[in-house]
């Protein structure tokens, strides 16, 4: 805004009067800035802008299994310990979350083969294969299908449908593995979805509980027919009931499963 006032020195004429803020600023061009004539420091750090998003499809690029080619690279090399006098060949291949016998979640890549079921423990960030369980699908004798169950003073519960895979005749394991939460000496496996298994439409083919169950009673069945093992009842037992995880205050699985350290993962400057 412009102002006019009268001259100090009473002569009766208007002075133009131009605020300071509003006042001309001489430019300098690029080249000629100095440090001194610069109000910006001589060195700066510029940092990458990060904008989180919590949408699901925005989570799906924490996960390390769902970037471009990673799932098919570590399928590629899981093949390679398939044994093809033992295993035969490879039928479908399965992303799903194990949930061991302490609750605790772990992303887990699953073949199931002619006469094998192979459980994976893939490491999707450093591309490798660290272990592989091998269930020769013959010795399965109940699958159970049915929502989480869990004793009524437990702390720490889970909603959902999961698939139990008994083999060996037993039920339940020994007290001294049943209460040791590192124990890998346990009669069954137990899987459930994968928590994006919907967010992907290319591998939700592979994260479908409902297809995983009912490929595997087939080739179940499939073993016992055709290599029945000697001097023990043959068949599968298809059951739908709860599954029960004994867990009471389960303080170790709250914090694995809430932090998916099970998963491989972007963790700020550090993946598990």
């Amino acid at each position: 805004m412009l102002q006019l006032r009268d001259s100090v020195d009473g002569s009766g004429e208007a002075a133009l009067m131009v605020p300071a803020a509003e006042a001309d600023v001489p430019f300098t061009p690029p080249g000629d800035l100095s440090p001194s004539s610069s109000s910006l420091p001589p060195r700066q750090t510029l940092r990458p802008l990060s904008v989180r998003n919590p949408t699901r499809g925005g989570r799906l690029k924490e996960y390390f299994v769902f970037r471009p080619g990673t799932i098919e690279q570590a399928v590629n090399e899981i093949r390679v310990v398939v044994l093809p006098t033992e295993d035969g060949e490879v039928q479908s291949v399965w992303l799903l979350t194990e949930i061991d016998h302490w609750n605790n979640e772990k992303e887990r890549l699953v073949l199931i083969t002619d006469w094998s079921l192979l459980i994976c423990k893939y490491d999707f960030i450093s591309l490798q294969c660290q272990q592989v369980t091998r269930i020769l699908l013959n010795a399965v004798d109940t699958i159970s299908i049915g929502e989480f169950e869990f004793p009524p003073k437990s702390l720490n519960k889970r909603e959902g449908i999961g698939v139990r895979i008994q083999w060996d005749k037993q039920s339940r394991a020994s007290f001294i593995n049943r209460w040791n939460p590192w124990s890998s000496n346990v009669p069954y496996a137990t899987f459930t979805e994968h928590p994006m298994a919907d967010a992907d439409e290319k591998i939700a083919s592979l994260c479908q509980l409902e297809n995983f169950k009912t490929q595997l009673i087939q080739a179940v069945k499939k073993a016992h027919k055709e290599c029945p093992l000697p001097g023990r009842a043959n068949g599968v037992l298809v059951l739908e009931r709860p599954l029960l995880i004994e867990t009471y205050l389960g303080l170790m699985s709250f914090i694995n499963n809430e932090a998916k350290l099970g998963y491989s993962m972007t963790r700020g400057k550090i993946g598990f």
